[in-house]
């Protein structure tokens, strides 16, 4: 599959009576997206507003994040199985929006959405906090449970970004990036005196409201399989999950997964990327051995010499992650686990809650636990009144004058497991 991605750099955000982009600048007519989304009975109301990078502006409880693009050549379309029909996506061209998001906002459960401040300390810690934001403050109908509250809000988010998205659809892009997967047999003849490596993307699947969407199939509904890396790229995975902020991936990372862009990268020069292998992290323990299983046997019928793990998640997760490491090593399968840390605010306790001798190549996001104050901010969009709540929050974790202290656990993307940030740990 070759996949095109034609990106059209968004340096600005303002709202508008025309919705357009013109010299870099993204314009909303804000009636427009309210009366898209409220054509949902599950929504009784909806705010929006915008946040740009450096402005004092404090996000919360923050849902998902998502790209805004647009399918312009070949078949399929964005956000296959939910906004578009399920062929298959991965080829031909599509327009992205680049710096630009659709930040989903709301109490959906109320302890395991996040915070992204647009300027301060808080920023260092969250790549959302660089992107011209259109954040939709969500507003349930009376009595709606929490379930049908988060896929209304899900689907609210996926159809803006479409809406959204559809004003790159003639515009000429900034700069054009050209990826390529081809059938198997042929991509392992094309390098074949490079080492084959493959990307095992662990995918949150423990149900309760952690989940994630494959062509818009619940993934703890599917075994191990076999995807292009172009698919992930064009949308063909999203986010519907509410684990905690820090190592969530919401449907942005996925889009933008810098796993698969530094095995592109690296492809055709020390490396042959062979493709990704997609499995889910279960709750039941033969749900987990049935997986890991399944991971393994795949690693292994594609004839790769080494593999890169990403885990979604902690605590119960680690369990499928030690399981899908130890099993590919016996497979004689060079293995690298990526992961986060839960290790105490001290960092001097155990940092997963599995481990095993085959794991001795391991990259981490960093500690979850760490403490941080974040200052007040002069403009809070959504609502303050579930900081405390929030993994990682405490009692007292919002402080009268409107700073918090919370574990860097409360920042959305702040220990992301893909590697989307800038934190690690180093041992000594």
């Amino acid at each position: 599959m070759r996949l095109e991605l034609g990106e059209i750099k968004i340096t600005d955000l303002q709202f508008s009576n025309v919705s357009k982009i013109e010299n870099g600048i993204l314009y909303i007519n804000e009636q427009e997206i309210r009366e898209l989304v409220l054509q949902d009975e599950h929504i009784k109301d909806i705010k929006i507003e915008i946040a740009k990078p450096g402005e004092s502006i404090r996000i919360t409880p923050v849902k998902d994040v998502i790209e805004p693009r647009v399918k312009i050549s070949n078949q399929g379309g964005i956000f296959p199985g939910v906004i578009s029909k399920v062929d298959t996506v991965g080829e031909g061209r599509t327009h992205v929006l680049k710096g630009a998001a659709i930040v989903t906002c709301g109490r959906i459960v109320g302890f395991q959405e996040g915070i992204i401040d647009m300027t301060g300390p808080g920023a260092d810690y969250t790549p959302f906090s660089k992107l011209n934001n259109l954040v939709l403050v969500i507003e349930p109908a009376d009595g709606l449970n929490q379930y049908e509250y988060e896929a209304a809000a899900r689907m609210a988010g996926l159809k803006v970004a479409t809406h959204v998205g559809k004003l790159g659809q003639d515009v000429t892009p900034d700069e054009l990036k050209i990826f390529e997967t081809k059938p198997l047999f042929e991509q392992a003849q094309e390098f074949p005196h490079l080492p084959k490596v493959a990307y095992v993307y662990m995918l949150q699947t423990q149900g309760l409201l952690h989940d994630t969407y494959v062509y818009g199939v619940d993934a703890k509904k599917i075994v191990p399989t076999i995807l292009y890396p172009t698919e992930i790229m064009d949308g063909a995975i999203l986010s519907g999950n509410c684990v905690s902020a820090c190592d969530k991936n919401t449907t942005y990372h996925h889009l933008n997964n810098p796993i698969i862009t530094s095995l592109y990268d690296r492809h055709g020069k020390d490396i042959n990327f062979m493709g990704v292998i997609i499995t889910n992290e279960n709750v039941y323990l033969a749900d987990k051995e049935r997986s890991s299983n399944w991971t393994a046997k795949l690693t292994k019928l594609l004839g790769v010499d080494g593999v890169i793990v990403s885990q979604e998640g902690f605590g119960n997760p680690d369990t499928d992650l030690i399981m899908n490491c130890k099993k590919i090593e016996a497979e004689g399968v060079k293995t690298v686990i990526v992961t986060d840390e839960y290790a105490g605010r001290d960092g001097a306790s155990q940092s997963l809650a599995d481990a095993d001798k085959a794991a001795d190549a391991v990259v981490t996001g960093g500690n979850a636990n760490e403490l941080i104050v974040l200052p007040p901010m002069e403009k809070t969009i959504g609502t303050l009144a579930f900081v405390d709540k929030i993994a990682g929050g405490f009692a007292g974790s919002l402080r009268p004058d409107g700073s918090i202290e919370a574990e860097i656990q409360v920042i959305t993307g702040a220990t992301n497991e893909l590697g989307f940030n800038k934190l690690s740990t180093t041992s000594f």
